[in-house]
């Protein structure tokens, strides 16, 4: 028999930065996890680690990674700091929120 393939992350999507009414703070992301629809279930996805894969002229697939740090309000969204800033063209795409190591 044929193994079947588990996905081992949970989509989801970057969808701003961290704002305050006149200031952006560019190195605190906002991400929507599939799925989660509140700051309980939000909780189990701390310390998680985060991918946004895309690509790019010069190789095939480029890979940005971040971790989740904290929840943000009461709908489940989280907030991420990933190893580069992301570029707000970013803004709408998947991100991989992976489901290991902890």
């Amino acid at each position: 028999k044929m193994a079947i393939a588990k996905r081992l992350y949970v989509p989801g999507t970057f969808i701003g930065f961290r704002r305050s009414k006149h200031h952006q703070k560019m190195h605190t992301q906002l991400l929507n996890i599939e799925g989660v629809l509140n700051m309980e279930d939000a909780k189990c996805y701390l310390g998680k680690r985060v991918a946004i894969v895309y690509r790019n002229k010069e190789t095939d697939a480029t890979v940005v990674w971040g971790k989740i740090t904290r929840t943000h309000g009461n709908s489940g969204v989280v907030r991420a700091k990933f190893d580069k800033n992301l570029c707000p063209r970013f803004m709408g795409c998947p991100v991989r929120v992976m489901l290991y190591p902890n």
